[in-house]
């Protein structure tokens, strides 16, 4: 973690970064090549070794003082010459056991030149691409507490009692406090957006506590975290130190720079130095926390009081103790997560079952569960099905729903979700729409038929270590002073409005099975009514098409293409010697209760024209039956009544799409008044009716809307392609005709279609 006082820090040029880049500043530090810095901490001497171990080929520029041979003179020697036989021996024997990490402490050959003759030194080793680094750093004096089996065992008991990871957290800074010595040791925890809060504290009584403050994102690069996850410490005993450079700076190896990833000497970046420096920090150590392979947090450790260097076994302590801890914080967040599902599966179980009993349409009984809200944690919810839009709770128009659908829609995704719906689209951070709708949970694969989930804005206050706005930041500074880390680091509030509650991962699982049940369940039901609609259907609509002298007659019934048993029907009929009734209709709607209201409307028109009534009076009287008996269906309907002798004809439509008649001249619609839709009580003599004669030869053909109405395309369009298919061709049997007729559907298809045709034959 980086957290702030003014320290002035000064670095050579040349030695502070890495020389095969450019020098970094806070306009690229997101792009500092941290891991290659061309230099380590003076506490410490480095040696990379060729992998066959006979020679050093780079090497920090303090061996001079720390081995007494100036780094010039080391660059070639064996390592048996620098470290001595007994030592290059072990080395050589923990490689070849592929470097275990167990401690190394050796003591250096008294006989030996340099600071380090004598002197107990912690090795360190580690493979960087074709070179074996070797670390030595004297031996400093134990931790402030004793390490012991007993001392470890306890420290690992105390953390796995916590109840919760905010008490396993402040556990870990107290134990890693009495370990390490720092003067204020915390635990810092990332958000989704790597945002850091200091969740957990513990430091010197004087010092004002950080407790709850946060931290932006760019304080911690995106390399910087990475580094975190390779190599769990990394360690600054004094961020006055002068950088030691690595001779040569380029490997002629590999003609890169030697990666220092899992180095624990690397020199850090300069912008972190003079970050820490603006904190008054001196000295600091930070501890990776890791679950599931990705940063989690950090144990963020600060000095104040002058240089810091803890024992090793001290630090590997603490390394292990935060291993421990991340076993446990991934454990808690496990459990936790399991818990907080088995909540949403009991949930689900009851909605599954009030669903699954209910008689009521699935999505009117889904959306009116008193569940539905609670399940999700949401405050608002809204249901689309095609045309059909259910809502639940407070929401907004249905146009800012639809436009939340969009903005959330992905077709590589059947759940996505956002805190922030003002992120997707600034249309919808507006103030009145955020208080009910800030973020959204949307479930469905289909642009019409979509579940929605709605949070609204929960306004928070946070405590920022400092200003976050780096432009804010320049602009107290002045344009004469460069961008540079954040100089004040006194709390900082701020306000954040236009988000809501962040959705939970359990959430969307839970909104997953909920989507993949209710689809089930619609298809199901869908199935069920599709069968019944098909059998009330078919022992109604004709099986076969009768056959009349001097008319041919010929039918065709096609479903939607989702399977969707319509209120279509067709029918022909002699009503009295000579002279046949032909009728074309459609009950609107789908399903079983369509294909019942059909079936009354279908007799009683029959009815009525078997007794004499004309296609007028018929229509006038079919609407008042719907009207007083059938609630609120409605109907469309044409009716035609052929003389068979003399081809006239009398017609009448209520809401229909005109026929076409076909003849050599062409196609075109017949000019005939229709009333309006059956079903609204318009009463009697509302029905005008047409007169023409059928020549032999011409075709008499109705239509429901299904062959020419197709969402998003032009009907007039479509109409005119249907005229261009049905042509003038006598000789052709009409059912086959008709076939051509049909071939403008494509199969995709949201309503059912059926076509009527009736020719007089040439001669007759």
């Amino acid at each position: 973690m980086h957290t702030g006082v003014p320290r002035p820090v000064a670095f050579p040029m040349g030695v502070a970064h890495t020389p095969a880049y450019p020098e970094a500043d806070l306009t690229n530090c997101d792009r500092e090549p941290i891991h290659v810095p061309g230099a380590i901490q003076p506490h410490g001497v480095l040696l990379a070794l060729s992998r066959d171990l006979r020679e050093v080929v780079v090497a920090s520029t303090n061996t001079a003082g720390c081995l007494g041979t100036p780094v010039g003179g080391i660059l070639g020697c064996a390592p048996a010459d620098l470290l001595g036989a007994e030592i290059a021996a072990t080395v050589a024997n923990r490689v070849a056991a592929g470097l275990p990490n167990e401690p190394l402490v050796v003591r250096m050959p008294p006989t030996a030149a340099g600071t380090l003759a004598g002197v107990e030194v912690d090795v360190h080793l580690f493979v960087s691409g074709e070179r074996l680094v070797v670390e030595l750093e004297p031996v400093v004096g134990a931790g402030t507490v004793p390490l012991t089996y007993g001392s470890a065992r306890g420290a690992m008991s105390r953390l796995a009692s916590a109840t919760s990871i905010v008490d396993l957290s402040a556990v870990l800074a107290k134990e890693v406090r009495a370990l390490l010595g720092f003067d204020r040791v915390m635990v810092y925890r990332f958000d989704p957006q790597w945002n850091g809060e200091v969740v957990a504290e513990e430091k010197r009584e004087d010092l004002n506590s950080f407790m709850g403050l946060h931290y932006p994102a760019t304080d911690i690069p995106a390399q910087a975290r990475r580094l975190y996850t390779v190599n769990w410490t990394r360690l600054i005993t004094d961020i006055a130190y002068t950088p030691v450079a690595l001779d040569p700076v380029i490997d002629p190896l590999t003609d890169e720079p030697l990666d220092l990833s899992h180095s624990r000497l690397r020199s850090v970046s300069p912008i972190h130095v003079e970050y820490l420096g603006h904190m008054g920090v001196s000295a600091s150590m930070s501890i990776s926390l890791v679950v599931d392979d990705e940063l989690w947090g950090l144990i963020a450790c600060h000095h104040y009081s002058g240089s810091h260097r803890p024992a090793q076994d001290a630090r590997s302590a603490s390394a292990f103790l935060a291993q421990v801890a991340s076993q446990l914080i991934s454990e808690r967040e496990r459990s936790d997560g399991r818990e907080a599902a088995l909540q949403a599966r009991t949930m689900l179980s009851g909605i599954f079952t009030r669903i699954t009993a209910s008689l009521e349409n699935p999505l009117v009984t889904l959306i009116e569960d008193p569940e539905m809200l609670s399940l999700m944690g949401a405050t608002g919810a809204a249901l689309a099905y095609d045309e059909l839009l259910l809502t639940a709770g407070a929401v907004p128009s249905e146009a800012d729903l639809r436009a939340i659908s969009r903005a959330l829609a992905d077709k590589d995704s059947y759940a996505t979700y956002t805190d922030d719906l003002s992120g997707l689209d600034p249309e919808l951070g507006r103030d009145d729409l955020v208080r009910t709708a800030a973020g959204a949970l949307r479930i469905g694969s289909e642009e019409g038929r979509w579940l929605l989930w709605l949070r609204p804005e929960q306004e928070q206050t946070v405590d920022w270590g400092g200003d976050p706005t780096n432009k804010r930041v320049a602009a107290a500074e002045g344009p004469e002073v460069r961008l540079s880390p954040r100089r004040s680091f006194a709390k900082w509030r701020e306000t954040v409005h236009g988000r809501s509650l962040p959705w939970e991962s359990w959430r969307t699982e839970a909104a997953d099975a909920l989507g993949v049940h209710l689809t089930g369940l619609l298809l199901s039901r869908s199935r069920e009514h599709i069968l019944v609609a098909e059998a009330v259907q078919a022992s109604v609509v004709l099986g076969q098409v009768p056959q009349f002298d001097n008319l041919q007659v010929a039918a065709s019934y096609l479903p939607a293409a989702t399977l969707q048993m319509g209120g279509d029907w067709w029918d022909a009929f002699e009503v009295e010697t000579g002279r046949v009734a032909l009728v074309l209709g459609d009950v609107a709607g789908h399903g079983v209760e369509a294909a019942s209201a059909m079936v009354q409307v279908r007799t009683a028109l029959r009815a009525y024209l078997c007794t004499g009534a004309g296609p007028g009076a018929a229509l006038d009287r079919l609407d008042l039956f719907m009207t007083r008996l059938l609630g609120e269906h409605v109907a469309t309907a044409v009716v035609a009544l052929v003389d068979l002798a003399t081809g006239a004809v009398e017609l009448s439509a209520a809401g229909h799409l005109p026929p076409m008649v076909v003849g050599p001249d062409g196609t075109h619609d017949l000019d005939v008044d229709a009333r309006p839709l059956l079903g609204v009580g318009l009463g009697h003599g509302a029905a005008p009716v047409a007169r023409f004669t059928l020549e032999p030869g011409h075709t008499l053909m109705v239509y429901t809307d299904g062959l020419v109405e197709r969402r998003g395309v032009d009907m007039d369009a479509r109409t005119d392609i249907v005229r261009g298919l049905a042509s003038y061709d006598p000789q052709r049997p009409l059912d086959a005709w008709i076939d051509g007729v049909l071939t403008i559907r494509d199969g995709t298809e949201d309503d059912d279609t059926t076509v009527l045709a009736v020719r007089r034959p040439l001669g007759s």
